[in-house]
């Protein structure tokens, strides 16, 4: 027991441990509800709040008092949060880079052991020009802003509202919108997306994106490479590129590729019916952009995007 060895060693009193998760549970890349984020929205993957707001707890006896927090607080706040307690609010190294250049995060111990607000009131959800396994299929870009929440591209999938098994309501899979806003305080489920009812507020959020867009680091994601596939290795994940050639050299075992499906959560409209609403010159374009980057990607790269569990079987055994 971590807890009581600190107490036996004393250093409970000069400790503080963290729990915390980096999204929300993967809810169904397996083909059926395999964890629950209910009533959130989504899960792993999605833009909305059930794959983006994600759980923690921290133990700190000598520091905090029990209690909850629902502060807009992002996984880039911890580090400038414990390097302050580490360094005395800065006393021990005030000429270290945490203290003289900026980050993206902020110190938000005030707000957890104080109950004060957040110094955060923005962060990008995401900025994706490439597709996500399992998830999205066009470009996705997504930031929260105070209360609200705008999605451009696919929120999900996962798009819907997955209960777990004892409750009893049903198991929607919504379609969805290319843009989408979302009022998260009135709305945390995300049920009512008021995009075409707020086009200014929708302008000022994709300019914002943009903001972030033009110093964002290039991306460098690799492709997926089926010689990986554990199902090739007795179940086990291994250095495969190791293997000569780059094959797993594994007697006995074949891989066959099956026709990808094609994902039922789908952006339904099309730039044409979008522009039907007006959402600002230099917003529209981007929009545009982004519409006309996701359709070259559904024609040039879905059929290398391919759900690991839905199309692809090694020997007709299970991962």
């Amino acid at each position: 027991n971590i807890t009581d060895t600190l107490k036996t060693l004393k250093f409970d009193k000069n400790t503080i441990i963290v729990f915390s998760s980096d999204n929300g549970g993967n809810v169904n890349c397996m083909g059926h509800v395999t964890s629950s984020n209910y009533p959130y929205r989504g899960g792993k993957r999605a833009m909305y709040e059930g794959g983006v707001r994600s759980p923690s707890f921290i133990w700190a006896p000598a520091f905090l008092d029990s209690g909850e927090n629902d502060e807009m607080i992002h996984v880039t706040d911890w580090l400038p949060t414990f390097w302050r307690l580490g360094s005395l609010n800065g006393k021990l190294k005030p000429n270290h880079p945490i203290s003289t250049l900026p980050l993206d995060g902020f110190n938000q111990w005030d707000t957890i052991s104080q109950r004060q607000s957040s110094p955060r009131t923005e962060f990008v959800i995401n900025i994706d020009l490439e597709p996500v396994r399992c998830g999205h299929i066009v470009p996705t870009w997504a930031l929260r802003w105070n209360d609200w929440k705008l999605i451009i591209g696919n929120g999900g999938p996962p798009s819907g509202w997955y209960p777990a098994p004892e409750v009893s309501e049903s198991c929607n899979n919504p379609n969805q919108s290319f843009i989408e806003l979302y009022n998260i305080k009135e709305d945390p489920y995300e049920h009512q997306n008021l995009s075409h009812l707020k086009p200014d507020l929708v302008h000022t959020l994709t300019l914002r994106l943009m903001e972030y867009n033009s110093t964002m680091v290039k991306p460098n994601n690799v492709g997926y490479d089926p010689n990986s596939k554990p199902k090739l290795f007795d179940g086990i994940w291994v250095p495969w590129l190791d293997f000569k050639d780059g094959k797993p050299s594994v007697k006995g075992v074949k891989y066959v590729v099956k026709e990808p499906k094609q994902s039922s959560d789908k952006a339904t409209d099309t730039y044409e019916e979008l522009s039907k609403e007006y959402y600002g010159k230099e917003s529209t374009e981007v929009h545009k952009s982004i519409w006309l980057q996701g359709n070259q990607l559904k024609e040039e790269d879905l059929q290398q995007e391919k759900c690991w569990k839905d199309n692809w079987e090694v020997d007709n055994t299970e991962f």
